[in-house]
C-alpha cells in the first residue's frame, strides 16, 4: 500500500469517476485504475463498484482512514514551520450562518494581519451539514450550535446567546417589551427546522412548561429565518446573532428559555496543524474582545 493508491481512491470518492479522478491527479485514467486495483488486491476486497463508480462500504472505510493519513501528512510542513515561528498553511473552517454574520469578516481580517502565511477557507453551512464534514476530516474546525453528539468530533463552548423574536412592527408580538413562552405558543412562527440542535432545545423548553411551538414555516438556517420575517412571512424565533434591528424589523427578547450555545468543533484524534491552532487562538480572542459588544451574546458563559 502506498500514498498514490490512497490518493487515487480519495480522488474517485471526491470526483465520482476514474476519468475525473485522473484529471484531478494530473495523470491518466489507466494509472488511477491500476492504483485502485493494486489496493484492492492487497486488501482482498472490492473498494469501488465498477458499475456505479461509487465506493463500496469497504471502500468508504478505507477512504475514511486515508483522509486521516493525508491530513496528518499535509500537516507536517505547516507544523514544522510553526515551530520555527513561521505559521503557514491552509485552514478550512465551517461556520454557521448566525456566527458568520459577526465573526467571519473579523476572523478573516485578523488572520490576514496576524498570520499572512495562512490561507483561510470559510464554508458557511448549518450544523447538520458541517458535522459529517468534520467527521470525514474535510474541515479542520467549525463553529457550530451545541451540543453535537458525534464520537468522531470534540467540542468546546465559545459563547451563549439569547433567543429573540424578529418581527415586523404591525405584529402583536412587536408591541411587547419581553416575550414569554405563553406568547410564543399563541402565535404561528417562522422556526428552525425540526431535528436541528437549536429547534430541539426550543421544543424541550416549551414542553417543560406544557406548551408547544406552532410553525408557519421551518428553515434550517437562522439568518434566512430573519430575512423571511423581514419579507412579511411572520415573526421568526432566532438566536440573537441572527437578528439585526434594521428597518423594518423589531427585535424582542424572549424570557424563560435556555440560551443557545455556540462552540468550536474539531475532528477527534487528529493533531491540529500550527495554522489551525493559530486560527483557534484568534477565534477565542475575537469572541472575548468583540462578543460583549454584540447584543445578546455572552462570551465563555
Amino acid at each position: 500500500m502506498d500514498l498514490r493508491q490512497l490518493d487515487a481512491l480519495l480522488a474517485v470518492a471526491e470526483h465520482g469517476t476514474f476519468s475525473a479522478a485522473a484529471l484531478a491527479l494530473h495523470t491518466v485514467q489507466s494509472n488511477v485504475s491500476t492504483h485502485i486495483a493494486k489496493l484492492e488486491d492487497e486488501l482482498g476486497t472490492v473498494l469501488v463498484d465498477r458499475a456505479s463508480r461509487a465506493l463500496t462500504p469497504e471502500g468508504e472505510v478505507v477512504a475514511s482512514r486515508a483522509r486521516v493519513v493525508r491530513s496528518e501528512l499535509d500537516g507536517i510542513g505547516p507544523q514544522l514551520a510553526g515551530i520555527r515561528q513561521e505559521v503557514s498553511g491552509n485552514v478550512v473552517i465551517g461556520v454557521i450562518g448566525s456566527a458568520a454574520g459577526w465573526l467571519a469578516h473579523r476572523l478573516g481580517r485578523a488572520t490576514l494581519d496576524t498570520h499572512p502565511g495562512v490561507t483561510l477557507t470559510i464554508i458557511e453551512a448549518s450544523t447538520a451539514q458541517l458535522r459529517p464534514r468534520l467527521a470525514r476530516h474535510e474541515l479542520d474546525l467549525a463553529l457550530v450550535n451545541l451540543p453535537v453528539d458525534d464520537r468522531d468530533i470534540t467540542t468546546e463552548k465559545l459563547f451563549t446567546e439569547n433567543v429573540v423574536v424578529a418581527t415586523l412592527p404591525d405584529h402583536p408580538l412587536a408591541a411587547l417589551d419581553v416575550i414569554s413562552p405563553e406568547d410564543l405558543a399563541a402565535h404561528p412562527l417562522l422556526l428552525p427546522a425540526r431535528g436541528t440542535a437549536f429547534r430541539t432545545e426550543l421544543d424541550a423548553d416549551l414542553a417543560r412548561v406544557g406548551l408547544a411551538l406552532h410553525g408557519r414555516i421551518e428553515v434550517d438556517g437562522v439568518r434566512l429565518l430573519t430575512e423571511m420575517a423581514a419579507a412579511g412571512l411572520g415573526p421568526a424565533l432566532v438566536p440573537a446573532s441572527a437578528a439585526h434591528a434594521d428597518d423594518p424589523l423589531v427585535i424582542v427578547p424572549v424570557e424563560g428559555l435556555l440560551m443557545r450555545s455556540v462552540g468550536l468543533a474539531r475532528p477527534r484524534n487528529v493533531a491540529a496543524s500550527a495554522a489551525t491552532r493559530a486560527v483557534v487562538e484568534l477565534l477565542a480572542d475575537l469572541v472575548a474582545d468583540e462578543g460583549p459588544a454584540q447584543e445578546g451574546i455572552h462570551p465563555g458563559s
